[in-house]
């Protein structure tokens, strides 16, 4: 039996999405920029993606600009932010466990002169409501907070630290990576006092290299990207349409029956937490059941370093990751099971199974037969 697990990397395209990158690649290829009729065709797309997008979030359909994808959309988020704010203040505020393409992003602000304070997290990946309001001071221009943690899953208090960041500066820009939040729950940016927010296109079933960053209407942020003025000048570059139209359709399809889809995926989740750590001396990372998120599991398992189990599992048809694959295989030490506290021993044994809508049960129970036969024997090839 074939078992993806992977799905924080990155999703399998819905079929309904093959098919409309299908036809804009060989039929309705035109660029939108242009006044003929090809033109006018590939506009549509741009209109249709916009009109799914907005309708999920509760927004407008001109407060979305189409990116590469999450990596871009945190960038220009973050950077357009400082840029576009500075006088204001360089003061930036962010959680230790953040992606890369914020953390990193962060980083060069630091070498330009702003500050950025990284706050803990608790056991659990989670922020403090009260540390939050405490590191906000007049010079604060933007607080960057994930929604959902890549690789285990928490879920971070995105409502109060909305409430908190406006009562605190009301002109302190409050950005969101919702990149493995979106799709996953129900995220509403006016109301909880989001002015940006980040999402990857392959995260949800649509192709990689395309995403979008929300923008409220009346936050100030500047280009990061310079040329044909696309956008609004935003985002120059001839729009990548086929990745637009994809991401349309996906968005459309993930928020048909997004409740029941969700509700269902919980339910597996606790099966598979329930049952996997009937095997001794395998421990779970994070929050578990709906104090977290529906798709994401981090195990850690002694005494099997997690490439040896990875490989395992690959060779009977089950594919997971080495705690995150959103980043190049450098064999670093994970920051976000370093900031919970796994123990150095766990550092190196820890692996993520993430969950999508093509997931089955008989697919988990396949998967629980075979870390139950190959945990006990790897054990014991480590101790030889």
């Amino acid at each position: 039996m074939k078992c993806y697990f992977d799905n924080s990397a990155t999703t399998r395209c819905f079929d309904s999405v093959a098919e409309i990158v299908d036809g804009v690649m060989r039929v309705d290829y035109g660029n939108p920029s242009s006044l003929h009729t090809k033109g006018v065709e590939a506009e549509q797309y741009l209109r249709y993606a916009k009109e799914q997008i907005a309708k999920s979030l509760k927004v407008q359909e001109k407060e979305i600009l189409f990116t590469s994808g999450g990596t871009e959309a945190d960038n220009l988020a973050i950077i357009g932010a400082a840029m576009a704010n500075y006088r204001r203040g360089r003061h930036l505020i962010t959680t230790q466990i953040e992606h890369p393409a914020v953390l990193q992003t962060m980083n060069y602000l630091e070498s330009l002169g702003y500050g950025v304070t990284y706050l803990p997290v608790d056991a659990y990946g989670r922020i403090r409501i009260e540390e939050l309001e405490a590191a906000i001071t007049p010079e604060t221009i933007l607080v960057s907070i994930m929604h959902t943690n890549n690789e285990i899953g928490s879920v971070m208090p995105i409502a109060e630290a909305g409430r908190v960041i406006k009562e605190k500066n009301p002109q302190t820009l409050f950005h969101v990576d919702a990149v493995q939040g979106y799709g996953k729950c129900r995220i509403y940016p006016k109301k909880d006092g989001i002015d940006l927010l980040s999402v990857s296109g392959h995260k949800i079933h649509a192709p990689k290299g395309i995403g979008f960053l929300y923008v409220g209407e009346k936050v100030k942020i500047k280009p990061i990207l310079f040329g044909g003025g696309q956008q609004g000048g935003m985002r120059s570059g001839t729009e990548n349409v086929v990745g637009i139209a994809g991401l349309g359709r996906a968005v459309e399809g993930i928020f048909a029956h997004l409740d029941e889809d969700v509700d269902r995926l919980y339910e597996y989740k606790e099966y598979f937490t329930e049952q996997v750590l009937r095997i001794p001396d395998v421990t779970l990372n994070g929050p578990r059941g709906r104090d977290g998120s529906p798709h994401i599991v981090s195990l850690s398992v002694k005494g099997v370093r997690a490439e040896v189990l990875l490989h395992s599992l690959d060779a009977e048809g089950i594919c997971i990751s080495a705690g995150s694959a959103c980043s190049s295989h450098k064999p670093t030490p994970s920051a976000t099971l370093q900031a919970i506290g796994v123990s150095r021993e766990l550092l190196e044994s820890t692996v993520r199974f993430s969950f999508s809508l093509d997931t089955t049960k008989e697919q988990l129970d396949y998967a629980l037969a075979v870390l139950n036969e190959q945990i006990p024997k790897l054990r014991r090839y480590t101790r030889k």
